[in-house]
């Protein structure tokens, strides 16, 4: 198939519509964030809350309806979602599972070293039913990923990344296990590894990946972290599988010197987004790990904004702020905000605002959608009062 031939402004009109940030709303309810996910493939978590966490941001912007309490039912009572690790910490599908076994045979080391330990808490999980760290009492300090730790928390959380504990669900940040066994539909919990090969591993999760963003180039890139194994070559071997299958596309952005890729089955949406030529005028806050930000450099090269999460940063070294948020309006993004932390029921409070350069600040109808989306985006924190501006 010879390559498909857009310029940057059908490029960043296709990635807003693939995400659902164009025009009337095309995701609603339960329905609508099953939909979004099983698009991309993943969304992923962070636990910060300042106006809500990454999950929940990442769908305020795209479900007309969206209410915090749909993801948790989706995740803990209707158990259509599942928390695991795919980029990063993440939610996506349950009925994926399987894709990840072999993730959790990497990550089922430490089970496989403490194996004494594992018996025993599985023992207490299976007699006594969900539990969380402080429900047991190994209080033994241990090494672990992110410094020492308890031992009864470092065997709940190696047992969940090996795939032997689920999430029952969470109070605030604070896990609460049961047994997969408990949780996993019985059809999924005996499901081996699908793949024959590491080349298949990989061409698969590269399809996933470009399917996650909508548009990606092979190049080194934050869309790829979390594919354990993955290098260069593996890439580059994937790539080339995939285009030799059919099931990418190769797209050539105007001004853009390496080629963009596509899955194969969205290019009758990028067909459809092509032959629409009525302007967005919708406007919607981007969560910082939202799917559309994954490749920041892609995102530079696109839409010319260029963005980096400073929540990490010391306050000193900060060029913007701490969890500052992108706005979009048309094909742009178009200015950048730092809210305070929400309390409660208070109103969304906006630290500072910053338009991007070239961006009208006196457009009327750019300022009309922008109201209605911060008071929309506040409604839904239940914020009294709505936006309080600087």
């Amino acid at each position: 198939m010879a390559a498909i031939e857009i310029s940057k402004q059908q490029a960043r009109r296709f990635l807003l519509s693939y995400h659902g940030l164009s025009g009337e709303f095309e995701f609603r309810g339960k329905e609508g964030i099953m939909a979004y996910i099983r698009r991309v493939g993943c969304i992923q978590y962070d636990p910060l809350d300042v106006v809500g966490t990454n999950p929940e941001l990442v769908l305020q912007s795209k479900i007309e309806d969206f209410d915090r309490g749909l993801l948790p039912e989706l995740l803990y009572v209707d158990r259509k979602l599942v928390d695991y690790w795919d980029k990063c910490m993440s939610i996506f599908p349950v009925e994926d599972w399987p894709y990840f076994s072999r993730l959790r045979v990497y990550h089922g080391a430490w089970c496989r070293s403490n194996e004494d330990v594992v018996a025993r808490v599985r023992g207490e999980v299976e007699s006594r039913g969900v539990l969380c760290s402080g429900d047991l009492e190994d209080n033994e300090k241990v090494e672990w990923a992110w410094g020492p730790t308890r031992l009864s928390r470092a065997a709940l959380e190696g047992m969940y990344h090996a795939g032997r504990l689920v999430v029952h669900h969470k109070t605030h940040t604070r896990k609460y296990y049961d047994l997969a066994e408990r949780l996993l539909p019985e059809a999924l919990q005996g499901a081996t590894d699908p793949f024959e090969s590491d080349e298949q591993y990989y061409a698969w999760y590269v399809l996933r990946r470009i399917g996650s963003v909508g548009l990606l180039w092979n190049r080194p890139s934050d869309a790829w972290l979390g594919i354990r194994g993955m290098k260069s070559k593996e890439r580059n071997e994937a790539f080339a599988t995939l285009a030799a299958e059919g099931r990418i596309s190769e797209v050539l952005v105007e001004g853009v010197k390496q080629p963009l890729y596509i899955r194969s089955d969205d290019v009758p949406m990028l067909m459809t987004t092509l032959a629409d030529d009525r302007p967005n005028e919708r406007a919607s806050v981007l969560a910082p790990l939202d799917n559309l930000m994954w490749d920041r450099p892609l995102v530079q090269e696109l839409f010319g904004f260029e963005y980096r999460w400073e929540v990490y940063k010391p306050a000193a070294e900060r060029k913007y702020g701490y969890y500052v948020l992108p706005v979009v309006y048309g094909d742009r993004i178009v200015a950048r905000f730092d809210p305070v932390k929400q309390r409660k029921n208070s109103p969304l409070e906006i630290r500072a605002w910053w338009w991007e350069e070239g961006v009208d600040a006196e457009d009327e109808r750019m300022n009309d959608a922008i109201k209605k989306c911060l008071e929309r985006f506040a409604s839904q924190r239940g914020a009294r009062n709505k936006v309080v501006a600087p």
